[in-house]
């Protein structure tokens, strides 16, 4: 199956999880740095930029703690992409994602970027909660709301990935003739015919296994001398191919491709630095791995690029959750 980006504490479900001292010693450290004439910045993000599964104890916690809510606090405390990131930060994984869908799609236009890479590639799991936190903040159907901001090819990708149809790998279904069978497949939805079947291609993507789907790639690049990825881009444009692929990347080489957003985010003219603060705090449940491979591929570390772009208690926090992730 695909990675789970959210902890167990948000699959489950459980919105009052055991509360140990320490998640109310950090709520005692969030409220000292927030009291009194200014913030205490440095202390401030010592205390929010924790483990996932802390930090979602402290976003449950807080405000029952202390009698106050813990998004409005750092709103009015923190400003900037500084308040953006600690705002993510001060409520649970799927509530961030909630955020920044809904940051994705509000006012003038739709950051598409931003809201693919919060859809695609995730695990049945991941998804489903997302939906529910979505309609739990915002009363709308994540579906209806990507149906009213998207069209054409992209919106068809986007929904079909809304609708958690990955399937559970099993090796009695997913053998070696299913794997010729699928890169058949793939081959006639696009290069093997004239005009290409998207759905067909988008179906094989969204609802294969990544255990299957890497046995899958095998074949077709054996057989026709071309990845899955190469075929792609051939056999499509714009965003609707960088959704795809970024779909696919995520379920052949996660890592990697978590590694290539957070470069990506700071390409061009500017950072994108909504889509840095968000590949950063959404995958620091496997930053150790995709740290790996951000220095396989650019020779540095994830670290030094946030440095290289970002200052102040922005750059301060963005680190901070990079290194806690890799203690």
């Amino acid at each position: 199956m695909s990675i789970d980006l959210y902890p167990e504490i948000v699959l489950s479900g459980d919105r009052t999880p055991d509360i140990g001292p320490e998640i109310e010693e950090l709520c005692d450290e969030i409220r000292k740095a927030c009291k009194g004439f200014g913030t205490n910045e440095k202390r401030l993000i010592k205390a929010m930029t924790r483990d996932q599964d802390t930090r979602t104890k402290i976003a449950l916690h807080y405000e029952s703690y202390k009698g106050k809510n813990l998004e409005k606090l750092v709103d009015k405390e923190c400003g900037g992409d500084f308040g953006e990131a600690m705002e993510l930060l001060a409520v649970t994984p799927d509530v961030a994602e909630a955020r920044l869908v809904r940051k994705a799609t509000k006012g003038v236009g739709t950051t598409e970027k931003l809201l693919y890479t919060i859809i695609c590639g995730r695990s049945n799991a991941d998804i489903d909660a997302l939906r529910k936190a979505y309609f739990r903040e915002y009363e709308k159907d994540l579906g209806s709301l990507v149906k009213g901001e998207l069209g054409g090819d992209l919106e068809d990708f986007c929904m079909a990935c809304i609708q958690g149809l990955e399937d559970a790998y099993d090796p009695d279904l997913h053998t070696e003739d299913k794997a010729k069978e699928d890169a058949e497949a793939f081959h006639e939805a696009g290069e093997g015919r004239w005009g290409t079947d998207e759905k067909s291609l988008f179906k094989l993507v969204v609802s294969s296994p990544p255990q299957h789907l890497k046995e899958v790639n095998r074949v077709y690049t054996d057989k026709n001398d071309v990845t899955m990825f190469k075929a792609l881009e051939k056999e499509l444009g714009g965003d609707v191919e960088d959704a795809v692929l970024f779909a696919l990347g995520m379920k052949l080489k996660p890592y990697e491709t978590v590694a290539k957003l957070i470069k990506s985010a700071c390409s061009g003219v500017g950072t994108d630095e909504l889509l840095l603060t968000s590949a950063i705090i959404r995958y620091q449940k496997i930053l150790p791995l995709v740290q790996v491979a951000h220095m396989e591929l650019f020779g540095k570390s994830i670290q030094d690029r946030v440095k290289n772009e970002v200052g102040g208690d922005f750059e301060d926090v963005l680190v901070a959750i990079v290194d806690h992730a890799l203690e």
